[in-house]
């Protein structure tokens, strides 16, 4: 039985003459790095159609790449397979890799646009630009150990190299997109590449979400509070679900067990609500063969079969249609605010990789890794808040400081990078400007940081300290500096949030240090004194004289801002 009851779909912007579609994610390779044949596809495709409980509503299918595994850029041969079997594509083209293998993802999408001609306008339903390459690149996806990013520069660069590629073929009237979490669609520094794209692709795991009480009975808000966030934040565009499930097998995250029948559970009041309703790509038929992962999300075993492990009939009170309406543009359908009546915002969803199987991040509150620092050293500045088993509001006086004594302006040692950005506006001072993955300072605009501290610093030595390199020496961020003066540092009496306006902000507890002269090609060391180890501690940085600076905070390969590092 549900926690609470299903709610009326009525914000359900879908028009019954925009067809829906309905699949599930596939890698180009088995769990072994088998490349995936064209054979094996229209099994697992055909499998999809035929799954009991379905009533055969499975006629699509979401690709991370275009490029067949085990060639340079050869077409992926799930488009063969696709036209063979009338499945439906949304295709992928992967992004977080070298500018060759983008131009390779190139050949192979043009060399299938040769080949197939104009019967691929009937195969493929849009085009995906990317997959989580801004969470990648956000501390939380560097912490759980992911694949490198991409900034939002970045990926609306290549979206427009796809849209160019695609100019004056037969997909030039397809719909260009990008899929991410929901965590880097609602942050403020990524609207650009909502503004590029024709369609929002949202990626949300209540499993994940590790710092939330995220049990299967809180599985159904968590999901739809991150679509709605999403939504939110969409500008209108059609928001897609191409990323979600619950694990069959795996460890326990948090409140959050795998098993099958909290597998049925998240399917009935998350997938059920959604089928038929919203572009939905489910995680995931197969990820078992020939061995299972951990965890496993899949719909089937290992051995492939329409008989799932479990049942996928939509209950009768669902506000899900298990079949598809009349054809017409993809990308004005599914986009929608569900309602839920539970409270709670949801946090971190999973990573994922171009392989079929998802790996499970270790939680962004777990400091690790050996001389008091993070399990992973480098990362940039995030866009979500985390929650640490220690935080609490350092003690109001100053931490014991040296004048004699710092730890070196570098990050070339142990080093604790901000997990929260706020922009505060004196011009603005009850608008919540919302978090941030850019360090803003101006006349008028000044940045509140929090740095989570691990207790494995107490008795260690920390000095805060601001990197400002040169523009060509930066490769994944960017700045822009006007005018003339520097910084002021202060710590606050309290960290800050997402709700933090000029007015409600917290109180500054004491002077840190300055820059009197902010020039390129420097590293500053602002102040340094013993560690507020096991606190949460925030700063607010202010721009001194006219100097007005934008900067991305990031870490390669030559790091940018505001750091505190221990020695």
């Amino acid at each position: 039985m549900r926690t609470f009851g299903i709610l009326a779909l009525a914000a359900l912007l879908t028009t019954t003459s925009a067809q829906v579609y309905q699949g599930f994610n596939y890698g180009s390779i088995f769990t072994n790095n088998a490349p995936i044949t064209e054979q094996e596809y229209e099994r697992l495709f055909n499998t999809a159609k035929q799954l009991q409980g379905t009533s055969g509503a499975f006629q699509a299918a979401r690709l991370f790449t275009t490029i067949q595994a085990g060639t340079t850029n050869s077409p992926i041969e799930a488009i063969a397979a696709a036209e063979a079997t009338q499945t439906r594509l949304l295709l992928g083209i992967f992004l977080s890799s070298t500018e060759e293998q983008f131009n390779n993802e190139l050949t192979a999408l043009r060399s299938a646009i040769t080949q197939f001609g104009e019967r691929l306008v009937d195969i493929v339903i849009a085009i995906s630009v990317g997959s989580e390459d801004l969470y990648r690149i956000s501390p939380t996806g560097i912490l759980n150990r992911s694949n490198p990013g991409e900034g939002p520069d970045a990926v609306v660069r290549r979206i427009n190299a796809v849209r160019q590629a695609l100019a004056g073929t037969v997909l030039s009237g397809k719909p260009i997109g990008h899929v991410d979490t929901w965590t880097a669609w609602v942050n403020s520094s990524n609207s650009a590449v909502i503004e590029a794209s024709d369609f929002i692709g949202v990626d949300a795991y209540p499993y994940f979400q590790n710092t939330q009480a995220n049990s299967i009975e809180n599985g159904e808000s968590l999901f739809f509070d991150a679509y709605n966030a999403t939504v939110a934040v969409s500008g209108g565009k059609p928001v897609w679900i191409t990323e979600t499930g619950w694990p069959v097998s795996g460890p326990t995250e948090n409140q959050a067990v795998p098993s099958l029948e909290n597998a049925r559970t998240y399917w009935d009041e998350v997938g059920c609500r959604v089928f038929g309703q919203i572009n939905t790509f489910w995680y995931t038929l197969q990820d078992a063969f020939p061995n299972a992962p951990s965890p496993s999300f899949g719909v089937v075993g290992s051995t492939l079969s329409n008989t799932p492990l479990y049942d996928l009939t939509c209950p009768d009170d669902s506000s899900s249609s298990s079949s598809s309406s009349s054809s017409a543009d993809p990308s004005t359908s599914s986009s929608a605010v569900i309602s839920s009546s539970a409270t709670g915002a949801p946090q971190t969803p999973v990573d994922r990789e171009t392989a079929p199987t998802p790996p499970a991040p270790q939680g962004p509150q777990s400091p690790g890794g050996s001389s008091g620092s993070f399990a992973v050293q480098n990362t940039v500045a995030a866009s979500v808040e985390t929650t640490l088993a220690t935080v609490a509001t350092p003690p109001s006086s100053p931490a014991p400081s040296s004048t004699a004594r710092s730890c070196p302006a570098n990050l070339a040692g142990p080093f604790e990078f901000p997990h929260l950005i706020v922009p505060v506006d004196k011009n603005q001072p009850d608008v919540a400007l919302g978090t941030s993955y850019n360090g803003r300072v101006s006349s008028t605009v000044s940045s509140l940081y929090n740095f989570d501290l691990p207790s494995s610093l107490a008795g260690k030595f920390c000095s805060l300290v601001f990197l400002f390199p040169t523009r060509d020496q930066l490769r994944t961020s960017n700045y822009t500096l006007s005018g003339a003066g520097g910084l002021s540092f202060e710590r606050l009496d309290s960290p800050a949030d997402s709700a933090t306006t000029f007015n409600n902000q917290p109180e500054i507890n004491g002077t840190v240090g300055a820059i009197t002269d902010l020039q390129p090609g420097n590293s500053y060391v602002i102040g340094s004194g013993g560690c507020f180890a096991g606190f949460r501690v925030g700063y607010k940085v202010s721009a001194i004289g006219s100097l007005d600076l934008d900067y991305f905070q990031n870490f390669d390969p030559s790091p940018i801002g505001l750091y505190i590092v221990s020695c």
